[in-house]
């Protein structure tokens, strides 16, 4: 599943190529027809992402209120645009640009107190500037669930997903299986502060590197990394690997319905 740079990404991405001009709105796929055929014509007039939430605004008809669940992808493409094939459920058709959505696990015209709804039982987004980590550390200093299943919780932290999850906890020497309530406070401002880092240069960059610069291939001898994610990490899909700063196999387990990776060595309770 994209974490949430992605969906920044995707949303500052549509706010270029779209926004402020008529677009032509389509739904080849069927499922989305009723809503294509309200908004085809209109002005995307804004465009907002919250964790992995992306939203397109079209004044007063509404939000497409966007997830892409684990299997959704969207493309863009320059016009002439290519006849879009079965599988495409939302299409958005500029002068010289086009959008393609596919498989998404919801594509659906929200209203505006619809959209407000969905922003109060998200957590705060730290690519946002809406809100700091305070409402997520009021939920986690009282938490019994391990620190890393927290991160992971979209209503306490929103756009964290799996990547980010273990190398935050490894930058900061944090044992995945520490229940919340035995962060200190100041540990907790130093990890958010690190995913509003890591997660903007993830925007920019458009892939996640977590590495600093002292551990970079370059420094250290290494063989750079080789995978489809990209980007530098420490122990994201590094399991039964040595770890980058002592040397220790990385270690792997599932927690929260998703593989979590960690340094035993470096991240010791």
């Amino acid at each position: 599943m994209p974490e949430g740079h992605t969906i920044h990404r995707l949303a500052a991405d549509h706010r270029e190529r779209f926004a402020g001009r008529p677009v032509r709105v389509s739904s080849p796929q069927g499922k989305f027809a009723a809503g294509a055929a309200l908004l085809d014509g209109q002005v995307l007039d804004d465009v907002d992402a919250h964790g992995k939430h992306l939203f397109l605004g079209f004044g007063a008809t509404g939000w497409v209120h966007i997830h892409l669940g684990l299997f959704g992808k969207l493309g863009f493409g320059t016009a002439p645009a290519p006849p879009p094939s079965g599988t495409v459920r939302l299409r958005l058709l500029g002068e010289d640009q086009y959008a393609d959505l596919r498989g998404p696990t919801t594509c659906a015209l929200v209203t505006e107190p619809e959209k407000l709804a969905i922003h109060e039982r998200l957590g705060p987004d730290p690519l946002r500037t809406d809100e700091d980590g305070t409402r997520a550390w009021q939920r986690i200093s009282r938490s019994r669930i391990t620190v890393a299943a927290l991160l992971m919780d979209q209503k306490v932290v929103s756009g964290v997903g799996n990547v980010y999850r273990a190398e935050v906890l490894f930058r900061h020497g944090i044992d995945p299986y520490r229940p919340g309530k035995d962060l200190t406070r100041a540990e907790w401002d130093t990890i958010w502060a690190d995913l509003v880092l890591l997660m903007r240069e993830g925007v920019r960059n458009n892939r996640i590197d977590t590495v600093r610069p002292e551990h970079l291939p370059e420094a250290m001898g290494r063989p750079p990394r080789v995978d489809d994610h990209g980007g530098e990490v420490y122990v994201y899909r590094r399991d039964r690997r040595p770890c980058h700063i002592c040397g220790t196999d990385v270690r792997t387990a599932e927690l929260a319905a998703r593989n979590l990776f960690w340094c035993p060595t470096c991240q010791q309770r």
